[in-house]
């Protein structure tokens, strides 16, 4: 789904929400001579990540332009909050509020998504281009109806959650001046817990489709089963899924989501229709770490630890900012409807200078998972390394990776360690070998 402008906001007031096993177990000799048949080594040793000269070139523009957009996307996202706020149209939109009801609720409800949609409508000719961009590229296929439609519900389903928030935070406010960066950061913690946990059974089924991944590739689950096995898991096959990925982009990926019994590991099916069986079990084997190692409820308490930093920074500058610059901006106090994109500018602020944090957490949960997934996998294909080393050169082509990005860059904004060194990592970790213990599969 798009990240509007919206969904930012609230992602933000998060410490932007990141993203975040499966099936019956079946009789393992079945298993394994079924997947015996398909796992096959990797037939061309590989150690380094490379790219022809023309996707090179290629990858180079990528990069280039995807720096720029970084930075012109952080500058435009911060420059149109102070716009909304130097043109007091949050104001005159909390004055069209006021006159139409004098109940806070109503008025939320119309204010709130006149300002989010206002800010989204103005950011769409940035989201425009980055689909423009993926189309250029060869990593969508989606047409511009399909994409507007998408974005429509995006858009839809963002308000409806952002106004309700807003409403919640604002009330809280004015019934608690000076504690409700904390009332305000407790009542948030069951909402983005509700938000992960429903948004792979209510709101990702709007935008893909799922199928059983049984049902699609039996051989693949199969095999699967060998690798939660391995790793001390009996998951259901229910709660593993295809998804037609393929409708719209042509890149590969798999992830974790969800929590409890909504908690699922979704194969994208352009990633196991290029992959083989046995790099695709590198992948779910990532994946599945990220579940063993506990790394959705460790990144969920890190974004509710950081969400209360976040909203007490913004209770600490909010009143003076309001006090300098509130009569230009026609805001009269912090529980004034009209404040929110200032509420908004700090936390963007905030979390632009707090992302080389997030980002470095991020890659450290991506490492440990590349580990798990080496591990898990070991045996189970012949040279496990080289395995995970071409599935990561598949991934690096497809998505078209730099193999050199500036350190800084990497530092500041990538969320996974950049894809030369997950390779490069890969081809040469085999403790087995070294008479040495591996860290997580024993």
């Amino acid at each position: 789904m798009r990240k509007s402008v919206h969904w930012l906001a609230l992602s933000f007031l998060f410490l932007a929400l990141s993203a975040p096993c499966v099936a019956r177990t079946s009789d393992a000799a079945g298993a394994a001579a079924s997947v015996g048949a398909d796992v096959r080594p990797a037939e061309t040793p590989i150690t380094e990540y490379q790219l022809t000269p023309d996707k090179l070139a290629k990858a180079a523009a990528l990069y280039r332009t995807r720096t720029v957009l970084f930075v012109l996307g952080a500058v435009y996202g911060i420059g149109l909050l102070a716009l909304v706020l130097s043109l007091k149209i949050s104001a005159r939109f909390r004055d069209f509020a006021e006159r139409k009801s004098p109940r806070r609720f109503v008025q939320a409800a119309i204010f709130t998504p006149l300002l989010l949609l206002t800010m989204d409508v103005l950011s769409l000719p940035i989201s425009m281009y980055g689909h423009h961009l993926s189309v250029d590229y060869g990593f969508s296929v989606q047409g511009w109806g399909s994409w507007f439609w998408d974005w429509a519900k995006g858009e839809l389903i963002g308000t409806v959650i952002v106004t309700l928030v807003i409403w919640g935070l604002y009330t809280i406010v004015r019934r608690a001046p000076t504690r409700w960066w904390f009332y305000g950061w407790l009542a948030m913690i069951p909402v983005l817990l509700l938000l992960v946990f429903i948004q792979p059974v209510f709101i990702d089924p709007l935008f893909n489709t799922f199928d059983p991944l049984e049902a699609k590739q039996p051989q693949l689950v199969a095999a699967i089963e060998q690798v939660t096995h391995r790793g001390g898991l009996d998951i259901p096959r229910s709660k593993m899924f295809e998804m037609r990925a393929s409708d719209k982009v042509t890149t590969y990926n798999a992830y974790v989501t969800g929590i409890g019994a909504s908690k699922r590991v979704v194969v994208w099916d352009n990633t196991s229709r290029d992959m083989t069986i046995g790099e695709t079990l590198f992948v779910f084997g990532h994946e599945q770490g990220h579940y063993v190692l506990d790394h959705i409820w460790k990144g969920l308490s890190l974004q509710i630890a950081g969400s209360l930093l976040v909203l007490y920074i913004a209770y600490r500058s909010i009143g003076g900012i309001i006090r300098r610059w509130g009569p230009r901006w026609g805001v009269r106090d912090q529980g004034d409807w009209a404040s929110l994109p200032v509420l908004l500018l700090i936390v963007s602020i905030v979390s632009l200078l707090s992302q080389p944090i997030v980002a470095g957490c991020s890659r450290y949960f991506e490492h440990q998972a590349d580990v798990y997934g080496l591990e898990v996998i070991h045996g189970l294909v012949p040279d496990s390394s080289q395995v995970a080393a071409h599935a990561f050169q598949k991934l690096g082509e497809k998505s078209l990776e730099y193999p050199t990005p500036n350190p800084l860059y990497v530092f500041w904004t990538y969320d996974h360690p950049a894809i030369a060194d997950r390779l490069r990592f890969a081809a040469g970790y085999h403790p087995w070998e070294e008479g040495k213990e591996a860290q997580f599969v024993k």
